[in-house]
This record gives structure tokens, C-alpha cells and sequence, in this order.
């Protein structure tokens, strides 16, 4: 899944060698969730307008999501927050 979330970023951030990508697993909630640091030049890009394009992202993992009962969160954060 996080193969999918950094093809869907990287296609869109100008400064990809600055995005990082942290995915942590809670097993006792059964989620799985992704967290994407970008600049903050970056942050409008991947968003989109009115967040239509991290939206839409958020809908393909969930949609590519196996069935095997483990929710998939996608964060976007600023690369200062970390």
C-alpha cells in the first residue's frame, strides 16, 4: 500500500527528495497508517484544491486496501511537524 501512496505523491510534489514516509501498524485497532512528510512548497500540490486530490487518494487505498480487516489512514503533514 505504501508503494501506492508514494507513486500518487511523487507524481505530484516537485521535491521529491525531501518527502518522507512513515508507516506505522496497531494491531489492536487493526489499522495501518501512513504518514507523508513533505515541504511545505509542496504541501498545496499534493493536497490539491479543496484537498480533491488527497481525497482521492485516501479513496484508491481504500479501494486497494486487501481484505484482511486493516483500515488504511493517509496522512499529509508538513515536514516541520515532524
Amino acid at each position: 500500500m505504501l508503494e501506492l501512496v508514494k507513486y500518487i505523491v511523487e507524481t505530484f510534489a516537485e521535491h521529491k527528495d525531501e518527502i518522507e514516509y512513515r508507516q506505522t501498524e496497531n494491531e489492536a485497532e487493526g489499522t495501518v497508517e501512513i504518514t507523508v512528510y513533505l515541504a511545505s512548497s509542496d504541501m498545496g500540490k499534493v493536497i490539491g484544491r479543496e484537498g480533491k486530490i488527497a481525497k482521492a487518494m485516501r479513496t484508491l487505498v481504500r479501494a486497494a486496501a486487501p481484505r484482511d480487516g486493516k483500515k488504511y489512514v493517509v496522512e499529509i503533514r508538513e515536514k516541520s511537524e515532524m
